[in-house]
């Protein structure tokens, strides 16, 4: 069986609050702590209404302290936005505090729009530097020498697993030579999957932290009793797609029933090259479109995203989908 993750975006709905969202975090990640799920990550975004996870270090000790066996992490912290001291120490912190639970996913985006991104101050002086500052972080998680001017504390010494994630060769090229695991945004930004798994594997170079290439791709998954069903609550996360190109920004919407009369035909088309990794339907559906794609694309790990507006749907969804997972 191959391992299955879940990719939170701790999500707020339209109609419902932030309080309410990290509630719901909370109740998803112990579901799917009972069903098998891997990983439970949280992704680094900004000045978006319908997704909580900014502060997503603080976000993942409260999932992880909620929980007890499911690893907790970041998927991603996009390092641009901060020095590589600091997040050290964060992920040093939860480490210390809930053991070998934690990862630490890097990426390079600023997740944000231009405005926010110069608000953070650190984006546009620090991305170009992205390999450097990875080497970085990866030195402060080595036990401390005599004499070290800066050190993590905590930080130094203690294992956490770190990745590299992306959509892009840049990335691909950059953990294979790193010798690190790799997460692909298959989930949004698929256009590149199979030339960056083919540059990852032909590049890897074997590390201290990683002996052999190791991909885990993220795809859209919504399982419900019925297509129909599980087509209606997908029209959310389609919704926040249009809306974000709109720049409208705001809570997750509602499902509706006629997306076709809602979106334009140049939305739709861009819309579904974006979500074009998606498994929508039925039990039996979803098992095979997910075993479709792991035959075409062998990765080590699948994560599964859902952004969806009704929790109740959301969590019935990964629970059927770690059915899925188990009979693969």
């Amino acid at each position: 069986m191959i391992p299955y993750s879940l990719l939170d975006l701790a999500p707020v709905p339209e109609g419902s609050d932030i309080r309410q969202s990290f509630a719901n975090s909370l109740e998803l990640a112990r579901a799917a702590e009972r069903a098998g799920y891997n990983r439970f990550w949280l992704a680094e975004h900004h000045n978006m209404p319908g997704i909580a996870s900014a502060a997503t270090a603080i976000l993942i000790g409260h999932i992880a302290g909620g929980t007890s066996t499911i690893r907790v992490g970041a998927g991603g912290i996009m390092l641009p936005n901060h020095s590589p001291l600091q997040v050290a120490e964060q992920f040093g912190t939860l480490a210390s505090l809930h053991g070998d639970r934690i990862d630490l996913g890097l990426g390079r985006a600023p997740g944000t729009d231009t405005a926010t991104a110069r608000a953070l101050r650190r984006y546009f002086n620090s991305a170009d530097a992205f390999p450097q500052d990875v080497a970085e972080l990866l030195h402060y998680f080595e036990p401390a020498r005599p004499g070290q001017a800066v050190r993590a504390v905590p930080g130094a010494g203690i294992e956490v697993p770190v990745w590299l994630l992306g959509s892009s060769l840049f990335s691909a090229t950059l953990s294979a030579r790193m010798g690190l695991p790799f997460a692909f945004a298959s989930h949004f930004a698929p256009d590149a999957l199979d030339e960056a798994l083919a540059v990852y594997h032909r590049e890897f170079t074997p590390s201290a932290r990683l002996r052999e290439p190791y991909v885990m791709l993220a795809m859209n998954v919504v399982v419900a009793d019925t297509e129909a069903e599980a087509r209606r609550q997908f029209t959310s996360q389609q919704q926040s797609f249009v809306n974000l190109r709109r720049g409208d920004l705001g809570p997750v919407p509602p499902p509706i029933d006629d997306i076709e009369s809602w979106w334009t035909p140049v939305e739709k088309a861009g819309v579904e090259r974006s979500l074009a990794v998606s498994a929508v339907g039925d039990a039996d559906q979803v098992r095979g479109k997910i075993a479709a794609f792991v035959e075409r694309h062998r990765p080590n790990e699948m994560l599964l995203t859902a952004n969806l507006h009704d929790h109740g749907a959301r969590l019935a969804s990964f629970e059927k989908a770690a059915e899925v997972m188990r009979s693969l």
